[in-house]
């Protein structure tokens, strides 16, 4: 009897999590309206794979394409590195921040409140950011972990977007929750409205498929709004050793169909300004 009335402890704490979980899910479901001929994509990047990203340039100019690079622990940027980002920065990418030690900024809140959550994730890494020549107005939450006290510190220091994340595949011990359509998913697409807070679909490997993608790409084209993804490290094979990024061959596919569809590039930072 012990054993059944854990099992079905178990089960209940499964389906009670399955249900929160849709019960999210369908709360987006839906596309929202933009604007007329604003139809676009915003591609970020997280962390620090400053040479991997530099690699892809050719690819960006193939399809005129930009995006923002979310930068962590800048206080370990060398002057390569440096050189790399302002190239970057140069050709019409954007240059965010996405943290001086990548923590949890929930519980770096709870534990020192603004000012310790500030002189631990912000202030050290934004000031070697500016000391290298960047102003970043752009943040990308460190494993999308944030809560509104995070964010109100965050635009009171002047970040005008802040980027949280969306994953369209969800698992639960080894078995997967849902596959949902990006293309419903409502907050992965920027409506013009002025909006601060967002998300992004991560687009790292195995996370979602090129059909999805392309789906989500016309479905942005048709309303008038930006499709938001973002992924970390370029690989060129299956991810290794504890290895996690997106397959350059994808991102390929992603630049094609969105230049195909004619859709804009935006930075993240130029999201809530565009008119």
């Amino acid at each position: 009897m012990k054993y059944i009335k854990t099992a079905l402890k178990a089960l209940n704490g499964f389906f009670s999590l399955l249900v929160a979980v849709m019960a999210v899910a369908f709360a987006g479901c839906g596309s929202p309206s933009g604007k007329p001929n604003a139809g676009g994509i915003a591609i970020s990047f997280d962390d620090h794979f400053i040479k991997e990203w530099y690699e892809l340039r050719p690819l960006f100019q193939k399809y005129n394409a930009k995006a923002t690079f979310f930068i962590t622990c800048p206080d370990s940027l060398n002057a390569e590195e440096v050189s790399m980002l302002k190239q970057l920065e140069k050709e019409g990418h954007e240059i965010g921040f996405h943290g001086t030690v990548h923590a949890k900024s929930t519980e770096l809140m709870a534990a020192g409140g603004p000012k310790g959550y500030i002189e631990t994730e912000l202030g050290p890494g934004l000031r070697h950011m500016n000391a290298a020549g960047f102003k970043p107005t752009s943040y990308a939450h460190p494993g999308g972990n944030h809560n509104d006290r995070v964010d109100s510190v965050l635009l009171a220091k002047g970040f005008t977007i802040l980027r949280d994340v969306a994953i369209s595949r969800r698992k639960y011990k080894g078995f997967q929750l849902y596959a949902w359509p990006p293309r419903w998913m409502n907050s992965i697409y920027y409506a013009f409205d002025g909006a601060q807070k967002v998300d992004a679909l991560m687009v790292d490997y195995d996370e979602v498929t090129e059909e999805e993608v392309a789906e989500a790409i016309l479905e942005a084209k048709e309303n008038g709004t930006a499709l938001m993804i973002f992924g970390h490290e370029p690989l060129y094979s299956a991810p290794q050793n504890g290895k996690y990024g997106f397959n350059v061959s994808f991102l390929a596919a992603i630049l094609r169909e969105a230049d195909k569809e004619k859709l804009k590039f935006y930075t993240m930072s130029e999201l809530p300004k565009f008119q």
